[in-house]
């Protein structure tokens, strides 16, 4: 589409606005600080040309590589519109002084939120309960009630928590209101962390979770941290949670421990792909309850992205520049 221009003086360009400015919010703080041009979507072969003249560029999914950037003559600042920046080559952003941003913290109450909605979605069958009601299960039961399916309470449950940062943190504070047993993998002294959370090691963690709750960055070590051999350290019958990036599980692997019966559950708000291919193994893979990347995506999220990202673009033209990812 053809993009919105408001008028103004430095010239920014928001490559993919839509995802988190679908209509509901406005750019219009934005416009103190210049001419801005927003588009919903850019593939690719379309950011020089879009982006050509920008001093300030926003971005969520967008890649920005060395080649990208190369063709930005007039380039000066990246924001991105998220957490995780891996879509920046922040080595060749350095190389050309552009600072490169991003927005730290904005969605913790809500990945939080999703993290329980999956485990309670799990453990209390609300998807199977209500799918089969409304095709009249309960209107042929003979008592007043029925279940097909076992049903526990959390608190007679040990969440395991891999990785501690502010999302993990406030899964662990919810979890002690269930009254959960939670142990976590983590980098933190043991004595620093909240009382209730005890530090355990990665295979202590696989052995201890009755329900194992993914909240740990993306890297080479964590890299399908979720594979076979890791899973069958679990006990049979575990939950696994995924609201961190896909490729923290091997897919194929989650969708046999599914299917043979080890595992309980996977609930989980992102793939390896997005979107994923109509062959994504857990796409078909039974009690594997998978939501479309949606668990940043409230309404009072986004708007706080928003304006951590105005904020961020007025620090940057005022000199002091915030919440940046290459210095």
């Amino acid at each position: 589409m053809l993009g919105r221009q408001i008028q103004g003086i430095m010239k920014i360009v928001i490559l993919d606005g839509y995802g988190v400015n679908p209509g509901d919010l406005s750019w219009q703080k934005l416009e103190e600080y210049g001419d801005v041009t927003v588009f919903d979507r850019t593939a690719p072969d379309e950011v020089a040309e879009r982006a050509h003249y920008a001093e300030v560029i926003l971005t969520n999914k967008v890649v920005l590589d060395s080649q990208q950037i190369d063709l930005l003559p007039k380039l000066k600042y990246i924001g991105v519109l998220a957490t995780g920046y891996n879509v920046v080559d922040l080595k060749a952003a350095s190389g050309r002084g552009i600072i490169v941003t991003n927005i730290p913290a904005y969605s913790t109450e809500s990945v939080a939120q999703m993290t329980f909605a999956h485990i309670l979605n799990i453990t209390c069958q609300v998807e199977h309960y209500a799918r089969n009601n409304a095709q009249g299960k309960w209107c042929e039961s003979p008592d007043f009630c029925y279940w097909d399916t076992p049903l526990h309470e959390l608190s007679s449950m040990t969440l395991g928590i891999m990785g501690l940062g502010n999302i993990g943190m406030r899964v662990a504070n919810i979890a002690h209101q269930f009254g959960m047993d939670v142990f976590a993998l983590t980098s933190k002294d043991p004595a620093s962390l909240p009382k209730g959370v005890q530090k355990t090691t990665l295979d202590g963690l696989f052995a201890v979770s009755d329900i194992l709750t993914l909240h740990c960055p993306l890297n080479d070590s964590t890299h399908e941290i979720i594979r076979r051999e890791n899973i069958m350290k679990m006990k049979r019958g575990a939950i696994i949670i995924n609201t961190g990036r896909g490729a923290l599980v091997n897919e194929a692997d989650v969708a046999e421990a599914l299917h043979s019966g080890h595992l309980a559950g996977y609930g989980a708000d992102v793939l390896c792909s997005e979107p994923p291919s109509k062959d994504c193994p857990l796409l078909s893979a039974p009690n594997a309850f998978i939501t479309p990347h949606i668990a940043w995506a409230t309404f009072e999220a986004r708007k706080r992205l928003i304006d951590i990202a105005v904020t961020n673009v007025a620090a940057f033209i005022n000199g002091v520049p915030q919440n940046v990812v290459n210095a």
